[in-house]
């Protein structure tokens, strides 16, 4: 092969050193082609937030110069920042079959329907973005319609997997296709972007299918009981295997939660699912039939607040309550940090009488030690760049990497926000673009920021004072108040003495400016607040915001 001294930019704008957000853009003059555009569900310090979604101030500025946007799969962390990207920069979006449903479901709810130009394109097919070519492979993953995507580019083939692993038995379509990573890997294949998730696992990932046998033998032994079943809304293909078990032991099937209705609905819709007749039922008619008959499919296998599990174990869920004698299985693993909601969910669960089952009910769906292995082996890319990960994963990774021969030097580990350009002869880091997290919070994008989040986590740790006082506008002299309002910090009926106390010491700072001839309301609010806050400390060892209101008369 000849050398190529073309240089081709890669910039992750997202989905490094965190779980969530996906997002990268590959560059080449005039020509920039987006892979996925993915939300983050908020920190538990993110107080208030509803989403973190990508910075993409970088496309902004840049707008004229992309092509469109090529997803690889239909999961949140990979989707869910759509509709606010498509508001900054109109730009066409690619993807296969079921991911463009579960797409065009979000650009619905924000109206965007109508205005975004959208192609669905079939494993094996090829699509060309300005100087670029980008090829759909069909890959394996907990959501049907996964692929791995082969960019060609003026410097050489770039080789991204999405999110994948390897199962040679899927429940719905087709095994992946090793044989297309292969022959890429004999032409040439310039950089390996490979998912991360699950490096640090030995092995390899078990089938889909082992879970559809657990779940026979679960529902075989719980014949005469009422199943519920909790799990991930996008994995049809679990959804199918909890069909055909409710099916086979003529149990009828109910949906609840809202991700789960629209999912399941749309891969219906598109042939993702196979719903024998007279199975599926409305939650309304659920009282129609004897428990035993039941199986509930419900999302909040994650503890998430809101979900219908968690309404339900909290018995706030208008139309399901839990009976003693319920078999709920969680189909799912906790992820990292949400381990004590979902504690929480199966001991509530639990009191009421339910027997809860988690143990063999899941697998994961992305691609264990082994199976990144093999990619390396059929792919044999000149560059190694670690993606889809928190820091531990992408360092694992990358021992791993060059565990499979690929020189120390050619392994990449990139932070969000590095534009790396990337060519036969090197690869380095020549620059820094804007990237991060931009929250979300109602239907506010983006006006929330640190500085607002630092003030709801002082008042959610200490609470707000607020002081009220009226002065003459000539003389300063105070004509009423000092008023002091609290929330959040002590029980003021308990607590008059401190109270009256605190008076006292922003009247005697009033004093104290009158007599120095401050007549700035800045200053004398700055005294307030720094006596006040003094005093409180020596006194509660608190520090409460405090917000003095000065009036004029």
């Amino acid at each position: 092969m000849k050398a190529n001294n073309q240089s081709v930019k890669i910039i992750p704008l997202g989905g490094l050193e965190q779980i969530g957000m996906n997002i990268t853009a590959i560059e080449y003059e005039d020509h920039i082609i987006v892979v996925d555009c993915g939300l983050a569900f908020p920190d538990e310090d993110m107080l208030g937030i509803d989403l973190v979604i990508p910075d993409i101030t970088y496309l902004k500025e840049n707008a004229s110069k992309v092509k469109g946007l090529v997803i690889t799969h239909g999961h949140e962390d990979h989707i869910g920042a759509i509709p606010y990207a498509l508001k900054e920069i109109n730009m066409p979006v690619y993807a296969t079959k079921l991911t463009m449903g579960l797409i065009e479901n979000k650009l619905r709810e924000h109206n965007l329907l109508k205005s975004t130009k959208r192609k669905v394109v079939k494993h094996g097919q090829s699509i060309n973005l300005g100087c670029f070519r980008i090829e759909f492979i069909k890959t394996n993953h907990s959501i049907s319609d996964a692929a791995a995507l082969a960019i060609y580019t003026p410097a050489g083939v770039i080789v991204h997997t999405g999110d994948f692993k390897i199962d040679y038995t899927p429940v719905f379509g087709d095994a992946i296709d090793l044989g297309r990573f292969a022959e890429l890997g004999k032409k040439g294949v310039l950089a390996l972007m490979c998912d991360s998730t699950n490096c640090e696992r030995p092995g390899f990932t078990p089938s889909e299918r082992t879970v559809g046998r657990t779940l026979d033998h679960l529902f075989n032994e719980h014949i005469n009981h009422r199943i519920i079943v909790a799990t991930f809304a996008s994995n049809v293909d679990r959804v199918q295997q909890i069909i055909n078990c409710a099916h086979k032991y003529g149990k009828k099937v109910v949906v609840e939660g809202r991700s789960m209705v629209t999912t399941i609905s749309t891969a219906a819709e598109l042939g993702y699912i196979n719903i024998p007749k007279k199975t599926l039922i409305d939650i309304e008619e659920m009282r129609n039939y004897p428990d035993d008959k039941i199986v509930l499919i419900t999302t909040g296998s994650q503890g998430e607040t809101m979900a219908a599990l968690s309404r339900m174990a909290a018995s706030v869920h208008r139309k399901v309550s839990i009976n003693p004698g319920d078999v709920i299985i969680f189909s799912s693993h906790p992820i990292p940090g949400n381990e004590k909601a979902v504690n929480k969910v199966m001991n509530d669960l639990a009191l009421k009488g339910a027997k809860v089952i988690y143990q063999d009910t899941h697998v994961s769906g992305h691609a264990c030690e082994e199976e990144i292995k093999l990619i390396y082996t059929l792919t044999k890319p000149r560059y190694a760049i670690p993606v889809h990960g928190e820091y531990h994963h992408l360092m694992t990774h990358r021992n791993l990497a060059i565990e499979m021969g690929i020189p120390k030097e050619n392994v990449i580990i990139l932070h969000s926000g590095d534009v790396l350009s990337i060519s036969e002869k090197q690869a380095k880091v020549t620059g820094k673009v804007p990237a991060g997290g931009v929250f979300v919070d109602g239907l506010g994008v983006g006006d929330v920021g640190n500085i607002v989040l630092r003030d709801r986590q002082l008042l959610s740790q200490n609470g707000l004072f607020i002081v009220v006082v009226t002065l003459d506008r000539y003389n300063n002299m105070l004509l009423a108040g000092p008023d002091i309002v609290s929330r959040g910090f002590v029980y003021v009926r308990e607590s008059e003495n401190l109270m009256e106390e605190a008076r006292n010491v922003v009247r005697d700072t009033l004093d104290r400016c009158r007599s120095k001839k401050i007549t700035d309301w800045g200053r004398m609010k700055s005294s307030i607040r720094d006596d006040l806050g003094d005093f409180i400390w020596k006194r509660m060892k608190r520090s409460p915001m405090i917000l003095p209101i000065i009036t004029e008369v």
